[in-house]
């Protein structure tokens, strides 16, 4: 598709009279979008993005794996999966110490981070291991950090409880579309990430939640993906794309990896169905030349993962993130 103007880039709809924006988007929408030409998506993008943020600046979150390996889940991309053990060669640690986690915490945030994401290698939390993690976020918002959390399904209760100590965001990704999942995932459903979504909704917290790019997915998954984030009743308010770290020992080491523009138009179409969002150039970054990241900001990306790791893999450093900041006139949020 040619034509910039032949799909709003947001507007009201029937069904979501209450904030405005759309949540009735078909595939063939999204995929005409993803089908235009490069210069045409990145316009309306950007365009959208201007509507919605501060086009020069980029919110920095770092993350921190406060339990490392040993989870129940066999997710093909993840080294942290007890299945993969032997290949990988990760061993599983246990649940961090509140004070280590709060001391990192303080780092992050004099190094500019304003939200601090924990993660922890769990197919679910068991309720007595939620009483430290609890203790970790309330330690966090005090230092004047928003939190964020990662901690696998979550059920009712346990997401009032995260609530209540102070989670202001709870991380849970759909990593594809419902109709690959199956390819990626044994372990959980699609209706399992989407019934934890809404149970962290329903407690009150904002919603963290994206997806992988470069998994063997089809454009149509991505699409798919897509699709199932922006027809939720309410956007989630951060959504990271990231772009597969192949680990050796995954069964996803060796795959082909993604079209850097085909990356870039993921951005810019998830710029374009969840106006208002957050979109987080997350974990990939490190594979990504300076002018693949300029053109993700571009595109609509205003978020990133700031520090050396994430989890168990690279990040680039957080100076090397600051010289590329100035060299484009974005300021950090």
């Amino acid at each position: 598709m040619s034509d910039l103007h032949a799909i709003p880039a947001a507007g009201p709809s029937s069904a979501t009279p209450s904030d405005g924006f759309r949540h009735d988007w078909r595939v063939a929408e999204i995929l005409a979008l993803y089908g235009q030409s490069f210069s045409n998506l990145i316009f309306q993008a950007q365009s959208v993005h201007r509507q919605y943020h501060d086009p020069n600046r980029v919110q920095l979150s770092q993350l921190i794996s406060i339990k490392t390996g040993g989870c129940a889940e066999d997710c093909a991309y993840c080294p942290q999966s007890a299945k993969y053990k032997k290949e990988t060669g990760l061993a599983a640690d246990k649940l961090m110490a509140v004070g280590a986690v709060l001391e990192d915490a303080r780092k992050a945030k004099a190094n500019g981070a304003s939200r601090y994401c924990m993660g922890a290698a769990w197919r679910s939390p068991k309720d007595k291991d939620l009483e430290k993690v609890a203790e970790m976020i309330a330690g966090v918002k005090a230092l004047g950090l928003e939190t964020c959390a990662t901690l696998g399904m979550v059920t009712g209760d346990q997401a009032v409880r995260l609530k209540a100590a102070g989670l202001d965001y709870y991380n849970h990704n759909i990593d594809t579309s419902e109709e690959f999942y199956g390819e990626i995932i044994t372990t959980r459903t699609y209706g399992d990430r989407l019934e934890t979504l809404q149970n962290v909704r329903d407690a009150g917290m904002n919603v963290c939640c994206g997806g992988i790019v470069g998994m063997g997915e089809t454009r149509e998954d991505r699409a798919g993906m897509l699709l199932t984030l922006a027809n939720l009743p309410q956007h989630p308010e951060s959504v990271p794309v990231n772009q597969l770290v192949q680990v050796k020992g995954t069964p996803l080491f060796g795959a082909e990896a993604s079209d850097p523009f085909e990356f870039i138009r993921t951005i810019a179409v998830a710029r374009i169905v969840m106006p208002a969002s957050y979109v987080r150039l997350s974990a990939g970054r490190e594979d990504m030349s300076d002018e693949m990241q300029a053109l993700c900001f571009l595109a609509g990306a205003n978020s990133i993962f700031y520090g050396e790791k994430l989890l168990t893999t690279p990040n680039p450093d957080g100076n090397q993130d600051l010289q590329l900041f100035a060299r484009l006139g974005i300021e950090p949020e």
